[in-house]
């Protein structure tokens, strides 16, 4: 017997802007505290719970394998900074890390600054961010969500005692940097309605909160703030940030007394990162080059009028990420959507790169603290070879693998095959995809086919690797990414070409990747699957509007998908600082271009793909009511019988349960959708 799906009630609310009338009957649905709301919600997840409970066993199994695949007592790979060796473990049961800490050498006793596990009993959710060590190695400051929402609390801890200080600093991000004077800590704070990072903190130990003085705030809404400290650690900085302009002000860490000082005034459509070395400021920045180039100046003369070329401007490399050593400089570029480390000898001028030797893989500069070493540090990773952790003697080349992600039962890359694909877009544009299957997979049109997709704010989706999808690999499936403009894969160019009123690029680009996979037989429509999440979400909200027939099925995970009205409201979290990514629709001409893609706009009476959608009640970043709006339309609009399934995750936010085991049955749940629909059952 087919169960009817939850009906929730229509009350038309009228919208209006520019002249046009929008009627939203589910407008409503936005009442977080509102009894028939979260009663809706928790019928749509009995709706779940009872259409899917054929597929438990298998949401078991799926949940067992991927938990299966990890090392539950594990450690991270020990990094040095400021005299200790510093790294997180695991132990076998618990969801969240131990941090520990050994000071001098490996062999030294192990102190514990941080036992998570602790710290989240008695909580559905619990997240850590930013732990931070006074310099002189004696106090821990750490930041704790415990809802989801990203409104943390910092707390401290004196690590000779082991005692925790009664202060707590309430509405801040996990964002942190200590003054050199041991007792001084810069932090930022959040708007408690927009969640906008737009002010800075001093906080003296020994204070209270509320004796904490305000250091900075930023009136512009369309701008965030975020701290750092300089590699020579003589100076602190505070980052305002939009879209497409920033600024600095920085600080001698050494006074922390003192205000801070403008490093250059922001600029419309200009962008600049600084880090400091022996007397001068390295800046690198999109200043009359659009795939950014480094440039330095002296500590006193910060204005861009002093700025010169140190790397130069390239058409064909995107300049990502500069790290400063003693004596080299190592740089983070992009070529042909694909990741290069480039090493400088500071003194001698002379240069390399590092060769990797796979066709598409991620290789990124990670975790680096000590500034006078010859050895940087380097993560590695391909679709499929597991992620692993590299030091490279910048001075001999010689390279050690420190550790790589081991993966239990049995995992051999060997078996698995990874290529680098290119579908051309209808304007001849050659979009990327990275694609892994198991050997043996049929390219007969008759495979099984998962496609990912983000294109949003010049995130690149990595060529990286996953152990929970050789679940899918190993039951025949493919999976594949999208490389789509509004990323910045292929430099700076192809973030400019999907956004703004270039968006629909991003859609068709990802359409046109599925015609591709589907001409070359890699799979076909009855066979074809989709996922995205949050701005991936929009996406794939698009994309089924526009060409329902051409998925099987899709998952829209936390999903940006009522465009106009969120961006009309400037109440709600992260909008203003977005109008340089979609538009403000405030202005007719990004108001009519937004709305003729907003998915909630465009559904209509056609026959749509079967759909998963995900969502989480304290979500910060895409309020829970935007997934709950389009899904009511759509059981409202669409004229098939295929399934529309709402999970809403009421203990999480915007990256879904916490721990490393509850997340997993989230996975499970919508492998097991895929699956299912397959015709895969064990």
């Amino acid at each position: 017997m087919k169960i009817p799906p939850p009906t929730v009630e229509k009350k038309p609310k009228e919208l209006v802007a520019h002249g046009d009338v929008r009627i939203d009957n589910y407008y409503w649905l936005n009442e977080r505290d509102n009894p028939a709301v979260l009663r809706y919600l928790e019928a749509e997840n009995a709706y779940v719970d009872t259409v899917m409970s054929h597929t438990k066993h298998l949401q078991e199994k799926l949940f067992n394998e991927m938990k299966g695949r990890i090392k539950e007592t594990d450690e991270s790979v020990p990094t040095f900074d400021n005299g200790y060796y510093l790294y997180a473990r695991y132990e076998k049961g618990k969801e969240y890390p131990i941090h520990c800490r050994k000071k001098g050498t490996l062999e030294a006793p192990e102190e514990v600054i941080l036992d998570v596990n602790e710290l989240a009993e008695g909580h559905e959710f619990f997240s850590v961010a930013g732990l931070k060590v006074s310099p002189d190695n004696q106090v821990l400051a750490y930041a704790v969500d415990d809802v989801g929402r990203r409104r943390y609390k910092i707390h401290f801890k004196n690590l000779e005692t082991g005692e925790t200080y009664p202060v707590a600093l309430p509405e801040a991000t996990g964002n942190l940097v200590w003054a050199n004077d041991n007792k001084t800590l810069y932090y930022v704070t959040k708007d408690t309605a927009t969640l906008r990072s737009d002010r800075v903190k001093q906080h003296i130990l020994g204070q209270t909160a509320e004796q904490d003085k305000n250091v900075y705030f930023e009136d512009d809404s369309t701008y965030s703030v975020y701290l750092s400290k300089t590699r020579s650690k003589k100076f602190l900085v505070i980052n305002s940030e939009s879209t497409l302009s920033s600024e600095a002000r920085i600080l001698p860490a050494d006074k922390p007394g003192l205000n801070f000082t403008v490093f250059q005034p922001r600029q419309k459509d200009m962008l600049y990162y600084l880090d400091h070395k022996e007397g001068q400021f390295y800046v690198q920045t999109n200043w009359e080059a659009k795939n950014f180039r480094l440039m330095v100046c002296q500590e006193n003369q910060t204005a861009k009028s002093n700025w010169k070329d140190l790397i130069p401007h390239r058409d064909d490399v995107l300049l990502e990420e500069f790290l400063l050593f003693k004596d080299y400089l190592v740089l983070q570029e992009r070529k042909r959507g694909l990741i290069q480390l480039r090493i400088i000898n500071s003194n001698s001028q002379q240069e390399h790169y590092i060769d990797f030797g796979e066709p598409a893989y991620v290789a990124m500069i990670y975790g680096n603290p000590e500034y006078d070493t010859k050895l940087l540090r380097y993560s590695y990773a391909s679709m499929v070879t597991p992620n692993s952790t590299f030091d490279y003697n910048m001075e001999t080349r010689a390279k050690e693998l420190k550790k790589q992600q081991e993966v239990l039962g049995g995992y051999d890359p060997k078996n698995y095959t990874t290529e680098r694909l290119y579908a051309k877009a209808k304007d001849g544009t050659e979009v990327p995809i990275s694609i892994v299957y198991k050997k043996g997979f049929h390219k007969d049109g008759n495979g099984p086919l998962l496609l990912y997709g983000y294109g949003s704010y010049g995130n690149s989706t990595e060529a990286g690797f996953n152990s929970n999808r050789i679940s899918l690999l190993d039951r025949g499936f493919a999976y594949a990414i999208a490389h789509i403009r509004g990323g910045q894969e292929m430099g700076r160019q192809w973030y400019e070409d999907g956004k703004m009123f270039k968006k629909k690029n991003t859609f068709t680009d990802f359409i046109d990747c599925a015609d591709y996979l589907i001409a070359n037989k890699y799979t076909s429509s009855n066979h074809l699957y989709a996922l995205g999440g949050s701005a991936g979400g929009l996406l794939i909200g698009a994309v089924i509007n526009m060409r329902p027939e051409l998925w099987h099925g899709v998952i829209a995970a936390v999903p940006f998908v009522d465009v106009v009205t969120t961006m009309l409201d400037a109440s709600i979290p992260l909008t203003t600082s977005e109008y340089d990514e979609w538009g403000n629709p405030n202005n007719k001409d990004s108001y009519d271009y937004m709305k003729s893609y907003s998915p909630y706009d465009n559904v209509k009476a056609q026959n749509y793909p079967n759909i998963l959608v995900t969502t989480g009640l304290h979500d910060s970043q895409v309020q829970y009511f935007e997934p709950a709006k389009w899904v009511a339309k759509l059981r409202e609009m669409k004229t098939d019988q295929h399934l529309l399934l709402f999970k809403i995750n009421m203990d999480a936010g915007h990256g879904g349960a916490s721990g490393r085991f509850k997340a997993l049955k989230e996975v499970a749940l919508q492998y097991a959708f895929f699956l299912d629909l397959e015709g895969i059952t064990k």
